[in-house]
Order: structure tokens, then sequence, then C-alpha cells
């Protein structure tokens, strides 16, 4: 079991598969800081504004029982992250294996000692899928 683990995320539209992965990484370590991208990020890289706030998504966050720190980022730089936070493992959905930003994030972080985890994630749900629905039951 590691002692320190952590993942991040947007969590705009939180789902099952968020729980899933949160409760899954919690299962293999200690301690648990889960990062909630910050609303200014979410909008610089996804192009889309946060259906539900940070400040908000990050007590949804804090509340779960897995999670034992919930911090708001700035940044998709986990080498960044780590520099404050010092844990001992990153987990990611296994749907981002293979992704060469994931495979720079390995390469950056195996200088630290840090491993990546891919996790399984739920192949049900999607935040993109669930976003059309919404927008689907409006029109």
């Amino acid at each position: 079991m590691y002692k320190i683990g952590y993942t991040q995320g947007v969590f705009d539209m939180f789902h099952i598969g968020h729980l899933n992965l949160i409760n899954s990484a919690k299962m293999e370590c200690e301690y648990l800081i889960v990062g909630v991208n910050s609303d200014k990020l979410v909008q610089r890289y996804k192009n889309k504004v946060p259906v539900i706030g940070e400040r908000d998504r990050a007590i949804i966050v804090q509340n779960l029982k897995a999670v034992d720190k919930c911090i708001i980022v700035e940044t998709l730089d986990k080498e960044e992250i780590y520099k404050k936070y010092h844990f001992d493992v990153i987990f990611i959905g296994d749907d981002w294996k293979g992704d060469p930003r994931w495979l720079d994030t390995e390469n950056k972080m195996e200088r630290h000692g840090v491993k990546v985890i891919y996790l399984p994630y739920t192949k049900t749900v999607s935040s993109t899928e669930l976003r059309g629905e919404v927008d689907n039951r409006v029109n």
C-alpha cells in the first residue's frame, strides 16, 4: 500500500465513474489527496465553463469518505503539484493509458520516485455524454 496518493479531475458533473475512481484509489493508499481543477483551468484546457463552480465541487469531493484532503488546482502539471504535496503515486483512469501527456507525466514523475497507476474507468458513463443528455432534456 502506498502512503500518499493523488488524483485530479474536473468533477463538474460528478458521477459514479468519478466515485469509482476515487474509491479505487483510496484502496491503494493510506492518505488520498484529490485535486479539483479550478474553473480557470477547465476553461483554459477544455474550453468549457464548469457546470458547478470550483468551490462547490471541492466541497462535494471533500465530503466523500475516501478523500482525506481536497485541493483546488490551477495546473495540469503534476510535477508542480508534487513539489507542494509530495505524494507517492498518481491515480488516473486507464482510458488515459498511452496518451502522450500521460507518458510525459510518467517520465517526469519517475524522477521523483512517483508511480502513475492507471485504474479501470467506468465505461458506462462519461461527463461528455451526460452533458449532451442534459442539453437534450432542456430542449
